[in-house]
């Protein structure tokens, strides 16, 4: 199989994003010392932060014993929880601030983000249980339907929550949305084979994020960890996952939205052509980003009115 060319598949707009996501946040920044890692990230995610929409207003509250940030733009009967990716190992409240402040504004919806520990100074099972302790009160607090909603590391978060709520929260949640998520799927075939060196996230770096969010060998078999070692696919919410092509993980939202299928669930996957992992926040250098943003927009909103978004094209 011949490799794949970036140079063909990705446009000017994409590359001109990843020259600039690298001034900040270089190709080789698992290099670097956590602390090293976070501060670059943070300060990419700062060169691209938008001003929150007219209207939104935000308050830092804790549920659960984790600390978060609620979005309203007016009551809504509607809460969607965001958990931010970054690998487990970098994010927080800041690094997805615009994107979660566009959500609530767009849809409607109240918007939580969830500032989930990160590792190492908490490894498997403290992010999930971060998540999950969350998402509990969350739902405690708040009337109303939810929308679990995650990107990458936070894909991966929200399905989880989503397995682990079946048989305790019933009914609550009227749909997950996750965005190039990493759910743990065959590592040998697929994205993770032909992908393996893409812009922006490759194997080699995905092995370095388990290992310092295991804190050594990854459990097996465990949904909590990655929702595809699940062997019950029954009961889960309509879901809805969005990859990008050029991206290791983007199999993972093809064998996820298989196994619910099969399983007599509602699902669908997109896969966006010509963009790369991490790519919300090319939204305003990029068309083919924008439009994504607008699909994943728009399958939240579908979500929380309890329509199933058959048409995201």
């Amino acid at each position: 199989m011949n490799p794949p060319d970036y140079d063909v598949l990705l446009d000017d707009e994409i590359w001109a994003y990843m020259r600039r996501s690298d001034e900040f946040y270089p190709p080789d920044a698992v290099g670097l010392s956590i602390e090293d890692q976070r501060a670059v990230y943070n300060k990419m995610c700062a060169a691209f932060h938008q001003s929150h929409p007219d209207g939104v207003q935000t308050w830092d509250v804790t549920f659960g014993g984790v600390p978060c940030r609620i979005y309203e733009v007016g009551a809504s009967d509607i809460t969607v929880i965001y958990y931010h990716g970054g690998g487990f190992v970098v994010g927080g409240l800041e690094s997805h601030d615009d994107v979660c402040a566009e959500i609530c504004a767009r849809s409607g919806y109240r918007v939580i983000s969830v500032d989930y520990r990160l590792a190492p100074e908490v490894t498997f099972p403290g992010c999930f249980n971060d998540a999950y302790d969350a998402f509990q009160a969350i739902a405690a607090e708040y009337a109303g339907g939810i929308v679990l909603v995650g990107d990458s590391a936070g894909g991966n978060l929200a399905a989880a929550v989503a397995h682990h709520a079946r048989g305790r929260i019933d009914g609550r949640i009227k749909g997950q949305v996750l965005i190039y998520p990493g759910l743990g799927g065959d590592a040998t075939k697929g994205s993770y084979v032909r992908h393996a060196n893409a812009p922006q996230l490759t194997v080699a770096d995905m092995a370095f994020y388990q290992q310092v969010r295991s804190g050594g060998e990854p459990p097996k078999g465990d949904p909590r960890y990655a929702p595809l070692h699940d062997t019950d696919f029954s009961c889960l919410p309509p879901s809805v996952m969005i990859t990008a092509e050029c991206d290791p993980l983007s199999s993972d939202g093809e064998t996820y939205r298989d196994a619910i299928l099969a399983a007599g669930g509602k699902a669908i996957w997109v896969e966006e052509p010509g963009l790369v992992h991490g790519y919300l926040r090319a939204r305003v250098m990029s068309q083919k980003a924008a439009a994504s943003f607008d699909r994943i927009v728009a399958a939240i909103s579908a979500l929380g009115a309890g329509d199933w978004p058959a048409d995201l094209s």
